[in-house]
């Protein structure tokens, strides 16, 4: 075939999806038993804080592994029935939400994970909302159904409420939560018993069994699933796939991931329900066909990955056309040509240096310096995709180095952060780098620069909380005003962009109102 129908081919075979939920809702579980099953790893990880087994492959940062929490996006990329997976986990703390949505930005499709006994999380609400307000197909898993937990009737119910999504389940459990005997496939209507594995570190053996056999043998709890699966018939609550890919409707699958209870279920959704690689909108909101020339936008940025070489990776998602090594590709944004010579797939923090790559890839630019998060890359016709906007800061701080004579290590490493996004990093343009004031979404944040600047950058610092309430965007004419006001500060982001910092918020509210000529940009995502 030739170069175009090869592109089309292989982006048919891409399903590149990111995995969403609240802390400890079990998405790096239910991420280790995807690679289990898809042949990637031999034997289930655990989290290394849980009962003191290995760390899992996707939390591969130090403080991850002693906190036995996800902080970084992490790529994973793994073949599955002859198609290739491109799995982005993600943080699940509120802290991280940002990195998050970067990840967001860059896939096809989302997997929800909820703990059948907590339902949606307040914390991660913002997440689910944006990819509802993206319009990003979810299919939804109900997790750790071997526990005591919530109806899920009553689940399915708060899914609607508070997400807009209206869920489908394609798989109804029988038994209730902590005592599941298996699930009837509602597109089928068979019956799949689970049996569990020793800690769950094999693929648990399923038995389709015959439904008169399973109506003697499970008994009232049979009848109580068909009794639910007779009122999801009543109410049309049915896979519909064009309605899921329109992000209007979530097919529900019900398991455990520790056991692997329906992992293999929600595995085959991936390929069955979820798109392939999809056509992405430029700056100019046109549609870029797949078989265009090479083009890519980058999404995440992160230094360090290897502490043996103590580089810098760019993280990209291919959009269109054939990605070949030792191309060169260009920067959108500085037209600055870049070679490829080393450009490598990701699995955690392994990588493998690649041939090519095709739409709904990741690829990983090694010390590709000068990339910034959404800049564009492209091979041949200039062309640009929309920046990845960012969440206001909600949290700010001082950073000072412990010792001084490790100044230029600890300057280093907050450009190097700053540049990840990690956090934002604010300089007084009459100041410098001497007083540098750091803004994030979560405190959570600044634990983990303080943690990499003495690890990765030997540079111990001390991080002091400020009580500022609120920043807006600002320029030069409105920042001239804006000085002669107490209680407001002007400093330069990383970007050049110039911000007001205010101390009280209802001050900002009414310059808003009293001096509406001022600019005061709100800094927010997309959703």
């Amino acid at each position: 075939m030739d170069t175009n129908e090869d592109v089309l081919f292989q982006a048919a075979r891409r399903r590149t999806f990111a995995i969403i939920s609240h802390p400890d809702a079990g998405k790096t579980t239910l991420t280790e038993k995807f690679l289990l099953y898809a042949g990637a790893v031999q034997e289930a990880g655990a989290v290394k804080a849980r009962a003191g087994g290995r760390a899992s492959t996707s939390d591969w940062m130090a403080l991850e592994r002693e906190r036995g929490i996800s902080i970084s996006s992490t790529v994973l990329q793994f073949p599955y029935r002859d198609h290739v997976f491109n799995l982005l986990d993600t943080p699940g703390h509120k802290d991280f939400s940002e990195d998050t949505y970067r990840v967001l930005a860059a896939v096809d499709a989302v997997i929800m994970v909820l703990d059948i006994a907590k339902g949606i999380e307040a914390q991660t609400l913002k997440l689910f909302q944006v990819c509802r307000s993206r319009n990003l197909p979810v299919l939804t898993f109900f997790n750790k159904y071997d526990r005591p937990g919530r109806d899920p009737l009553e689940l399915l119910d708060e899914v609607e409420q508070q997400i807009g999504l209206r869920p489908t389940p394609a798989t109804w459990p029988v038994g209730i939560p902590g005592d599941f005997r298996g699930v009837i496939d509602r597109r089928t209507n068979e019956f799949i018993r689970f049996t569990r594995t020793a800690r769950g570190g094999s693929e648990a053996p399923e038995e389709i069994v015959p439904t008169d056999r399973a109506a003697i043998e499970e008994g009232s709890a049979w009848n109580a699933a068909l009794e639910g699966c007779s009122l999801l018939d009543a109410i049309g609550a049915n896979v519909d796939v064009e309605s899921f890919l329109a992000g209007v409707t979530t097919p529900v699958f019900v398991g455990s991931a520790l056991t692997n209870f329906g992992v293999r279920m929600l595995l085959d959704a991936v390929i069955d329900l979820a798109p392939p690689a999809v056509a992405r909108e430029n700056l100019a909101g046109e549609a870029q066909p797949l078989d265009k020339e090479f083009s890519a936008f980058v999404f995440k940025i992160q230094a360090n990955m290897n502490p043996r070489h103590r580089d810098l990776l760019a993280f990209a998602r291919v959009c269109t056309g054939k990605f070949e090594r030792g191309m060169d590709v260009t920067c959108s944004r500085t037209d600055k040509v870049l070679s490829t010579k080393y450009a490598t797939s990701a699995f955690g923090s392994d990588r493998t240096i690649i041939q090519d790559a095709f739409p709904g890839d990741i690829i990983g630019l090694i010390n590709a310096s000068g990339l910034k998060i959404g800049d564009t890359l492209f091979s041949a016709e200039r062309v640009e995709y929309p920046a990845v906007p960012r969440f206001a800061p909600e949290v700010y701080a001082t950073a000072r180095p412990i010792e001084s004579s490790r100044v230029k290590q600890f300057r280093r490493g907050l450009a190097q952060l700053d540049e990840e996004g990690v956090v934002q990093v604010l300089r007084d343009p009459n100041v410098g780098d001497s007083h540098p004031i750091l803004a994030a979404v979560g405190a959570l944040q600044f634990e983990v620069l303080s943690h990499r600047l003495e690890h990765e950058f030997n540079s111990p610092a001390e991080i002091s909380p400020l009580s500022y309430q609120a920043i807006r965007v600002t320029d030069e004419a409105s920042a001239d005003r804006l000085r002669q006001i107490g209680g407001v500060r002007i400093l330069k982001r990383g970007d050049g962009a110039l911000v007001a910092l205010f101390e009280n918020r209802y001050r900002l509210q009414r310059l808003e109102v009293d001096e509406p000529k001022l600019k005061l940009e709100h800094i927010l995502a997309d959703i």
